[in-house]
């Protein structure tokens, strides 16, 4: 009888939502109180020079240390899938012995644990391992350019609403309206990435406009305090 069932589940999109989420969110928070702390001192001209730069510049960074970072943890996991493999090869007894042993750790019979494990080894060792002893699995595994991808052009889009709205409005009212409208554009990205993941809208709503005011807040009163943005 042939097996149509597929499901299709929130963790396997994992791989990219984080970096996304946390792309889009640094865009829209970073560029909107850099553009709020130089209006708190300068004029239009300012304000869009340093949001542009700060676009430029964070897109840059934030594809740079996603790549770095999953690199890093894909490294990882690649050297320990290279152990395994040379331990199964090594001793491929005492490594059927331990794959039976997970099993029983979660609650399976251990004959049954011995049966499920021996059938496992014969068609996939190296697979049944990274699997369930190292907890590797396809849809979670660091994937460096698809995080770095998703993050960089995720705070490209995120800084432009920011910038976008500083060159519409009148310059008088440009911090109010910037903040205003990130706070908006905030609420969104946090309904939408919870939406994605599965999680509670409103949670992540609250989250992502709550530290987003807190960073504002705090880069205007130190434009106001210095004149500068630091």
């Amino acid at each position: 009888m042939e097996r149509n069932h597929r499901e299709e589940h929130y963790v396997a999109r994992v791989g990219w939502l984080r970096a996304a989420v946390l792309g889009a969110n640094d865009g829209i928070v970073s560029t909107a109180s850099l553009i709020v702390g130089v209006a708190a001192a300068s004029g239009r001209g300012e304000v869009l020079l340093a949001g542009m730069a700060g676009l430029a510049a964070g897109a840059l960074s934030m594809a740079a240390g996603e790549y770095v970072s999953v690199s890093s943890q894909s490294d990882t996991e690649a050297a320990d899938i290279a152990r395994e493999k040379l331990e199964i090869g090594a001793d491929p007894a005492e490594e059927l012995r331990a794959l039976a042993g997970i099993y029983e750790d979660r609650g399976v019979p251990p004959d049954l644990a011995r049966q499920v494990a021996e059938a496992l080894h014969a068609k996939d060792p190296l697979a049944a391992h990274v699997r369930d002893e190292l907890g590797i699995f396809e849809h979670t595994e660091a994937q460096p350019l698809v995080a770095a991808g998703a993050s960089a052009l995720t705070f490209a889009v995120g800084a432009a609403l920011p910038l976008a709205t500083a060159a519409l409005v009148p310059e008088a009212v440009i911090s109010l309206w910037v903040t205003g409208l990130s706070l908006v554009f905030l609420g969104v990205l946090g309904a939408v990435g919870a939406r994605a993941g599965g999680a509670s809208i409103w949670r992540g709503v609250l989250r992502v406009t709550f530290w987003g005011a807190v960073a504002m807040a705090v880069t205007a009163l130190v434009g106001k305090l210095f004149g500068a943005v630091v």
